[in-house]
């Protein structure tokens, strides 16, 4: 299934989300302009490296050139390829804007970088030895996508669901359409121990419990920086 749009406005410029999509596509950018070697070290460099992180853990040094601690966030502006940073920007763009707009800018920068270093740990803390680097925005998205389905249960996605030749639009509730999608990851993210490590991340390329992690986070932390502030005032004003 592949979103289009939400049927969900906002009133505001998103301008935080816009600067995110445009800073990952700037990136990516970048990635494209280096030959394979270049981007393996580039990778190596500014992705999360697990085993790597491990071992900074440990206070042993990795002797790279940027604190390994550091990938937790520059890696999430990277990619591994034009569907992984496409389908990334697709999602961040639908579901952002309205997220951005219940926390305010500065909380909804702060919400989804923090999102995104959990949604690493998650990764990291179900594949500790890896040397594969694991990279993306997905996990910080992810959180979005959980704070979304808790603000915006009902709000409609319009989807393309391709069936053979045909590819119809549906409107799915976005309690069902992120809810699919939450348990897809997280089923995977089970079966993922039983799949050897690939290149670019665990299991075929997809980092699984990083989009369950920060998934649920995005859920419990959108929340805590005031999801529903909103909701809380008119409450206040209408009991008064």
């Amino acid at each position: 299934m592949v979103p289009l749009k939400d049927e969900n406005p906002v009133k505001i410029t998103p301008y935080i989300t816009y600067i995110l999509i445009a800073v990952n596509i700037l990136a990516f950018g970048y990635e494209l302009s280096l030959n394979p070697n270049q981007l393996n070290a580039f990778f190596h460099l500014f992705a999360i490296v697990p085993r790597e992180l491990t071992a900074s853990f440990s206070g042993i040094s990795t002797h790279q050139g940027i604190p390994e601690l550091s990938t937790l966030i520059t890696s999430q502006f990277l990619h591994a390829g034009f569907a992984h940073v496409g389908f990334n920007m697709l999602f961040l763009y639908i579901f952002g804007n309205n997220i951005e707009e219940q926390l305010g800018s500065t909380k909804y920068l702060f919400f989804y970088l923090t999102c995104g270093v959990l949604a690493g740990l998650s990764q990291w803390f179900f594949s500790s030895m890896s040397n594969v680097p694991s990279l993306g925005a997905s996990g910080a998205i992810a959180g979005v996508m959980g704070a979304y389905i808790l603000k915006f249960p009902q709000a409609k996605i319009v989807t393309l669901v391709p069936l053979g030749f045909f590819f119809p639009l549906f409107r799915i509730p976005a309690i069902y359409f992120l809810g699919f999608w939450f348990l897809q990851q997280a089923f995977n993210g089970v079966a993922s121990f039983e799949v050897q490590a690939s290149v670019g991340m665990e299991s075929g390329g997809v980092a699984y419990w990083a989009h369950a992690g920060g998934f649920i986070f995005g859920a419990i932390l959108g929340p805590i920086l005031g999801l529903f502030a909103n909701e809380d005032q008119k409450q206040q004003t209408i009991d008064y």
